[in-house]
């Protein structure tokens, strides 16, 4: 494909180990899929394990046919949108169909690409005062239509990418906005502590990614962290898969449970921990644990999410006191340390945390809970313990 500089960063929603399964296939109920799934594997290959190359740079991919708009820098908090229709082939950014000067369109990729970058926007600037993704007011990209039963959606450094999906296990890309939350997210992070994606800083990468891909929707849809399904990808698979979605925060390794794709293998405690060369050293596996901590955080606080746990973990991402090869320990005190920072010892709040990372198995060195305190949070189950799920 040709593309931008920055495509060594790409960072895709399906985890290579599904398509693998799915490529391997010797099924002709599911030959179209299985094929699908090569092809897809091909695209992505050369630049996998080269995600964790240079810093980011803060310039703007702005596709050459957009007229500046006037809107992006000057004023913080404007959102200024391009979407782009790839129309098949794997060229980008390929055609542009709508900016921010221009009425909707009939296509639902177009459609769904615009709110869902919109949405990405909000949550950013309206909870966290965040300037789009570099918070410079970066325009926000994205390109539809990219390839033929292209079975992913990417992050490439500059825009986002939305293929169509096989049409028999995966739908199209767009449909999902946790989906654009999170790969946008993996801008935020670029622009921020640039984790390196491997092993345990590139499973808090995606993590990362996956709980502002969740408040992106919870925070479009105005749900509560009980109302939430916490689920990413919610919408991806067709009617013929056996299952919801392609992971959960709630519950990892529940997400899918299928004869052809297998069973969810995330998991959601350090006792479940999977050591693989694999998927970068299991950034898409092993970042269940993360995932689950964060849920576990939100649940036992209540209300919105995005409110105390969203803010400790982007206050977290954005203090830049993480190295970009950060491990778990290392992100649990650093989140243990920003919510100390904001709400105090002894707080709900900073309770939560600590609660929650003892429950996932990472628990030492950040203190303890206590039951008695006033205001004090607990949780069920201990270090390396498996958790039950809170109502």
């Amino acid at each position: 494909m040709t593309g931008s500089p920055h495509a060594h960063t790409r960072c895709a929603i399906v985890p290579p180990y599904l398509l693998v399964r799915l490529a391997r296939l010797d099924d002709p109920r599911f030959a179209a899929a299985a094929e699908a799934a090569r092809q897809s594997l091909m695209r992505d290959a050369p630049i996998r394990d080269l995600r964790a190359g240079a810093h980011p740079s803060v310039r703007s991919s702005v596709h050459p046919s957009v007229q500046p708009s006037g809107i992006g820098t000057a004023v913080r908090g404007r959102i200024d949108r391009a979407i782009s229709d790839a129309a098949g082939l794997e060229r980008l950014p390929g055609r542009l169909v709508r900016g921010e000067r221009q009425g909707p369109v009939a296509d639902p990729a177009v459609q769904e690409a615009w709110d869902g970058l919109g949405s990405t926007h909000a949550l950013f600037w309206t909870v966290f005062e965040r300037d789009s993704i570099d918070d410079r007011g970066l325009p926000l990209e994205a390109t539809v239509h990219y390839g033929r039963r292209y079975d992913n959606a990417f992050w490439d450094g500059e825009r986002m990418v939305f293929g169509d999906g096989d049409g028999q296990v995966f739908n199209r890309f767009t449909a999902s906005l946790t989906v654009i939350g999170h790969e946008l997210a993996h801008g935020v992070t670029q622009f921020t502590a640039n984790l390196a994606y491997q092993g345990q800083s590139g499973a808090i990468n995606e993590s990362v990614s996956d709980v502002f891909g969740s408040l992106v929707e919870q925070y479009a849809r105005g749900q509560s962290t009980a109302e939430a399904s916490w689920l990413i990808g919610e919408g991806l698979f067709t009617d013929q898969v056996q299952g919801v979605a392609l992971r959960s925060m709630k519950a990892p390794g529940t997400a899918y449970n299928d004869d052809v794709l297998g069973k969810d293998p995330q998991p959601a405690n350090m006792s479940g921990y999977v050591e693989t060369e694999d998927d970068n050293g299991g950034v898409h596996l092993n970042s269940g644990i993360p995932n689950r901590a964060f849920f576990l955080v939100a649940s036992a606080l209540g209300g919105n999410a995005w409110d105390a746990a969203g803010r400790i973990w982007f206050d977290t991402l954005t203090s830049g006191t993480l190295g970009r090869g950060v491990d778990f320990r290392g992100f649990a005190r650093a989140t243990a340390r920003a919510a100390l920072k904001r709400y105090g010892i002894g707080s709900p709040e900073h309770d939560a945390v600590i609660a929650a990372w003892t429950a996932v198995g990472l628990g030492a060195g950040l203190g303890s809970v206590s039951s008695a305190r006033t205001g004090a949070v607990t949780i069920p189950g201990g270090t390396g313990d498996p958790v039950a799920l809170p109502e």
